[in-house]
């Protein structure tokens, strides 16, 4: 189909880009994939329609910075960027930066799959976004003051222990509140959590 959205895959691992590229194919999906941000900021000014997947992580120039170049270029693209467990802090400032979403890796592949579907979607829908996000801020308001605690770390992206340092309580006691916190904001996985969070403040 002349007008099927591609989907942008930047990553400087050549199997991960083979595996997200044969991924995308057995969902029916069309994928071209890039080397380097520098690469598909090449493309940037003829760039089909679709979404953008890129790692965080990159020689040259990260996920990030290709994003605000993106943006400063007028490029409108949702971007879904993949990152490590180390590099969640840079993944929660991407979000700030405007990307869709963020995946830890090793990803599932129906989580990614999903991410994208939501991302394709997401260009309309406006109007249905408010009304999540007044769903998601009712859901903050439901947070006992020590659960609100344990995410504002969690989105600032400290590790448990750290949390539980800086609140004087033990890393399990930490992981009881995140429990409750992922339960109460119905999020699925901490990348979830932490989005959600951001978008409604």
């Amino acid at each position: 189909m002349a007008n099927e959205p591609i989907i942008h895959v930047v990553d400087d691992d050549p199997a991960v880009r083979d595996s997200l590229a044969f991924l995308l194919d057995t969902a029916d999906l069309a994928s071209r994939t890039y080397e380097s941000a520098a690469a598909l900021l090449a493309q940037a000014e003829n760039l089909a329609p679709g979404c953008i997947i890129t790692d965080v992580r990159m020689p040259d120039m990260n996920g990030l910075e290709m994003v605000r170049r993106l943006s400063e270029l007028g490029v409108r693209h949702p971007v879904i960027v993949m990152t490590g467990h180390a590099d969640v802090p840079l993944a929660i400032e991407a979000v700030r930066a405007g990307v869709k979403d963020f995946l830890e890796k090793p990803f599932d592949d129906e989580a990614m799959l999903s991410s994208i579907r939501s991302a394709l979607a997401g260009q309309a829908g406006a109007v249905e976004r408010e009304g999540q996000d007044a769903e998601v801020r009712a859901r903050l308001a439901s947070l006992s003051t020590r659960e609100r605690q344990v995410l504002d770390g969690l989105v600032a992206g400290r590790a448990n222990k750290v949390i539980a340092y800086d609140l004087e309580i033990s890393p399990r006691t930490v992981e009881v509140y995140r429990a409750n916190v992922m339960t109460k904001m119905q999020a699925r996985s901490l990348s979830e959590l932490v989005r959600m969070t951001i978008l409604a403040q």
